[in-house]
């Protein structure tokens, strides 16, 4: 009878281990990539670092000590990995560089099913370079070639290939199932129908002219929602199928090559140290410091936010970021003390901004790799257009709450008041001193720069402040890795799209056919503005720069403009883009922030726009103004 009710029941162990055991699996699926990714981004910031201070510390004191190159080979292959295995969190999260004017008017019901066509592309392209990243594994496995500096087989680092785009392919699949569920049969197999009837010409024409195809597909997957650079590797994808321009091998080794690169490592440490600073409490010193600055005038927390948007565009070189560490702070605060709260939220966006012309700046490093223009220079020509766009925005600001008597708070500000507030801010001044000095004074290179001031601001913000905790590290870690995967897997995808291009010669058409309409340098710099800031309107800045810096650098060329020069005109336009609806993305942030509705905000944001226009007008036609740190 024992042994009956013994084989009928479940020991408790094991009963209470089920739940548990389900709950382990459930972790490891939540944070998986989450391991890596904080591991990884710790160690190339420490990598980087160390090389650094390697260089300038112990080699000068031990001349018989070897270069650290091993440093910058293994910093390179964790980097890829990590920007990687981040997209696949991005994919869990749908946080991805995309187009959303036709997805943001559709009813709820197609908005649900279009994310079906989206994710079946996307684990179109995921699997392909899965499948041909694997048999680039096989062929270094019959042809073994090792690294230079730590002879690793290179088998390891390509590796992320097969098992990155295979992780992001399980995502996909996991989001598709959810998807499925909301959607519902019917639903579900219409829009699997919608996208087999895009990709039906691919397939089944025998012969596609290839721009027809490139450009064909990269619109109509655009339009539909598919991430930007996405529908870059898919529209590459179609025209190799179409017109045989390239093997189709080559989509998984650009995937691999195109990132190994350092220079670009400067996006994720320049992304980490904004995380890093605004997560450990540099942000809110900042703003203590320009209060008792600017906070007692006409419009005091005004100018207080222009003011404070400007020193942490020195720290993060990214707009929305920009937007959400000082307006959270800013808005409510410009709200309490009487101002409108469309001013408000206007006046943080397009101080926001700043943050991508005052250096360092993202756009710059992405527009000079692209453009091959030192990232150097480009920072040192973005410091005038960034003073210029944030005194303007002072100067309004001044005089519209002077006409609505705004005034500052009422409080005694003393010397002795703005040195504590200069002494407690010191740590996060003390940034563009190690950034720019460092890169000026020829100390580092971007990329050293942005390492250490990451590794700087993790530091002050877990052992000075101390508001960094083991979770606020992990989530900091894991947000820079996200951001920036998003924005090199657009260059990597953006680099099969140029070659595509370079193969076409479309480049030189375009130059050739502006230059036959005009040769006035005056005209061409002002229809391109023009485009630009149409563009503006509907992509995002990261995504213009890298699919028209190819298109129009030799146009500009043509007509006596340096690169360097139009690298300032591109960012100052596409700034512009971070403030002008639909896809204003500092709009979205800020109307977030203050609880306006977009529309009211962009009338509010108008005058602003326009007074930045102007600023775009002066550095277009007068180089003298922002090349004039270079030509001293």
């Amino acid at each position: 009878m024992e042994q009956n009710i013994n084989c009928g029941t479940l020991p408790l162990s094991v009963v209470d281990s089920a739940p548990e055991t389900k709950n382990i699996w459930n972790w490891i699926d939540e944070n998986f990539e989450k391991i890596f990714l904080v591991t990884g981004l710790l160690a190339i910031i420490l990598f980087i670092t160390f090389q650094t201070t390697y260089r300038y510390i112990i080699v000068h004191f031990a001349s018989s000590a070897g270069a650290a190159v091993w440093t910058e080979e293994l910093s390179r292959f964790v980097f890829i990995w990590i920007t990687y295995l981040a997209l696949a969190v991005a994919i869990r999260k749908r946080s991805s560089i995309r187009i959303d004017i036709i997805y943001d008017r559709l009813p709820v019901r197609l908005q649900n099913a279009s994310w079906i066509v989206v994710e079946v592309f996307f684990l179109i392209l995921t699997l392909t370079i899965c499948w041909f990243g694997w048999t680039q594994i096989e062929r270094l496995r019959e042809f073994p070639q090792v690294t230079t500096a730590l002879r690793i087989p290179y088998i390891i680092p390509y590796m992320i290939l097969p098992l990155g785009f295979g992780l992001m392919a399980l995502r996909l699949l996991q989001n598709l199932a959810a998807q499925v569920k909301i959607c519902g049969p019917l639903d579900t197999f219409l829009a699997l129908v919608s996208a087999a009837a895009v990709i039906a010409p691919a397939v089944l024409a025998e012969y596609i002219e290839p721009l027809p195809a490139l450009f064909g597909y990269f619109a109509v997957l655009c339009c539909i929602g598919v991430p930007i650079a996405i529908s870059l590797g898919l529209s590459t994808l179609a025209t190799v199928i179409c017109a045989d321009t390239l093997p189709i091998e080559y989509l998984a080794q650009t995937a691999f090559a195109s990132i190994d690169s350092f220079p670009i490592m400067a996006i994720p440490f320049f992304i980490a140290a904004g995380v890093f600073m605004g997560a450990g409490g540099l942000s809110q010193r900042l703003l203590a410091l320009a209060d008792e600055m600017l906070g007692g005038l006409y419009g005091g927390m005004a100018l207080v936010t222009v003011a404070t948007c400007m020193f942490f565009g020195a720290i993060s070189g990214s707009g929305p970021a920009t937007v959400a560490a000082i307006g959270a702070l800013t808005i409510p605060a410009m709200v309490e003390r009487g101002y409108d709260k469309f001013f408000a939220g206007a006046i943080v966006a397009a101080s926001g901004a700043i943050g991508v012309l005052i250096p360092p700046s993202n756009p710059f490093v992405v527009y000079g790799i692209s453009a091959q223009v030192s990232i150097g220079d480009l920072f040192i020509a973005g410091i005038v257009p960034g003073i210029l766009t944030g005194l303007v925005l002072m100067g309004y600001s001044y005089f519209y709450a002077r006409a609505r008597n705004w005034r500052g708070e009422a409080r005694k500000r003393t010397m002795a008041s703005l040195w504590a507030a200069v002494w407690d801010a010191k740590w996060a001044l003390m940034v563009p001193v190690i950034v720019l000095g460092g890169i000026y004074g020829g100390i580092m290179t971007p990329t050293e720069a942005a390492a250490v001031a990451a590794f700087y601001g993790l530091i002050v913000g877990v052992f000075v402040y101390r508001e960094i905790n083991v979770r606020r590290l992990v989530n900091c870690c894991v947000e820079a890795c996200e951001t920036s995967a998003t924005i090199i897997v657009l260059m990597a995808m953006a680099t099969l799209f140029g070659n595509i291009m370079t193969l076409e010669d479309v480049p030189g058409t375009i130059a050739r056919a502006i230059l036959s309409f005009t040769e006035s340098k005056i005209v061409v710099l002002l229809l391109i503005n023009v485009l630009l800031l149409i563009v503006g309107t509907f992509m995002e800045a990261l995504a213009a720069i890298v699919i028209l810096t190819p298109i129009l650098l030799p146009v500009v060329t043509g007509v006596g403009v340096s690169p360097l020069h139009f690298g300032v005109i591109i960012v100052v336009n596409l700034a512009i883009g971070f403030i002008t609806p639909p896809v204003g993305v500092n709009l979205f942030v800020a109307s977030g922030i203050s609880k306006a509705k977009l529309e009211y905000l962009s009338r509010a944001v108008m005058p602003m726009l326009l007074l930045m226009i102007l600023v775009l007008l002066v550095v277009t036609y007068i180089p003298e103004v922002p090349l004039f740190f270079i030509s001293k």
